[in-house]
């Protein structure tokens, strides 16, 4: 097959993040080549837009399908590799940790090997254009102290739950891989994501819905945790920026600079749905809220410095107010 300069494979495609990704990179004219092996938090309604795409090919598969991956490497070729392949939520790794070590560490190792094998083989051209972003979370530094205003590139890891030690186990995995075999990998850690098409375990679409369907909006502890918010959209412009600007071996924080704590911020969107919704059945939505028991190593504030990324020429755009009413907008449209 002819080499196409502008395939990418995005693992993990018909996710919240992979779905967004992959629109993106469409109306950017790329070939996506979405590896995905359909998970329960998988959006199928997606995939079946975008094959209707000539620019874009499915392959529902796991990434540690070694046989399987390097057959569709070797078909086409991609310029990037971007890996979303993962287990997300929190609460479900507490419930399954081993889970989350299979696929988000094990598997990722599969993965890594035979990019590695048919790396082996490219000739020098499309060699020096390889490039693999492992896109992981900024819950891998842990929970950020009170002297402390943010996590930098060169922070120590301190993951607290299982998801986080998953994904802090794969950001090391690529780094060994870059060390030892030269694999041409740049890692991203990012602060939450919100926007459509986001799974409903998540909080922002948790507290939407709850409002909507007129049930308890359920908040761990006293609702205090703060965490910072980047729209997707953002984060998918950052994504494909790292791809072609980021320096190989390094890993680069995502961020928006924008914070709020959770109570704060479901107290926001039931105002907002206030406005919104019309002839509702309570006077204000915040009277769903509903403080439950803490979960366990919750930690308690995450927020990035992006210098590093800035210095690369990318900053956010979206304004989390007017990214939040879109994106509340959207769930009321779609009905999620």
């Amino acid at each position: 097959m002819k080499i196409l300069k502008k395939n990418i494979i995005v693992t993990g495609g018909l996710g919240f993040i992979g779905s967004n990704l992959i629109e993106f990179l469409l109306k950017k004219n790329y070939t996506v080549i979405n590896i995905d092996r359909c998970s329960y938090a998988s959006i199928v309604n997606n995939n079946k837009k975008f094959l209707k795409k000539k620019n874009y090919f499915f392959f529902k598969k796991n990434i540690g399908n070694e046989k399987s991956i390097y057959k569709i490497l070797q078909k086409f070729k991609p310029i990037y590799i971007i890996n979303l392949a993962a287990e997300t939520h929190v609460d479900n790794s507490i419930k399954n940790p081993i889970l989350f070590v299979k696929n988000n560490t094990f598997e990722y190792a599969i993965f890594l090997e035979c990019i590695r094998k048919y790396y082996k083989n490219l000739n020098s051209q499309n060699e020096n254009r390889f490039k693999i972003l492992h896109v992981s979370t900024d819950e891998v530094y842990g929970s950020l102290s009170h002297n402390k205003k943010s996590f930098t590139e060169e922070d120590k890891f301190y993951p607290n739950s299982p998801y986080s030690a998953s994904k802090a186990s794969s950001d090391l995995i690529s780094r060994a891989w870059f060390k030892t075999f030269d694999l041409p990998i740049v890692i991203s850690n990012s602060s939450n994501n919100y926007g459509r098409y986001q799974h409903k375990e998540k909080f922002i679409p948790t507290v939407i819905n709850s409002c909507l369907n007129y049930k308890k909006i359920p908040i761990y502890g006293i609702g205090t945790n703060i965490r910072e918010w980047i729209h997707v959209n953002d984060h998918c412009e950052a994504i494909l920026h790292l791809c072609k600007f980021g320096k190989i071996g390094e890993n680069y924080n995502i961020g928006s600079n924008y914070s709020i704590n959770n109570i704060n911020l479901a107290k926001k969107i039931c105002e907002i749905l206030d406005v919104k919704i019309k002839n509702k059945k309570i006077s204000e939505f915040k009277k769903l809220i509903k403080f439950v028991k803490d979960r366990k190593a919750h930690d308690f504030k995450y927020f990035v410095n992006i210098k590093k990324i800035k210095k690369i020429k990318w900053k956010p755009k979206i304004d989390f107010n007017e990214g939040l009413s879109q994106t509340i907008d959207w769930y009321i449209e779609n009905n999620i």
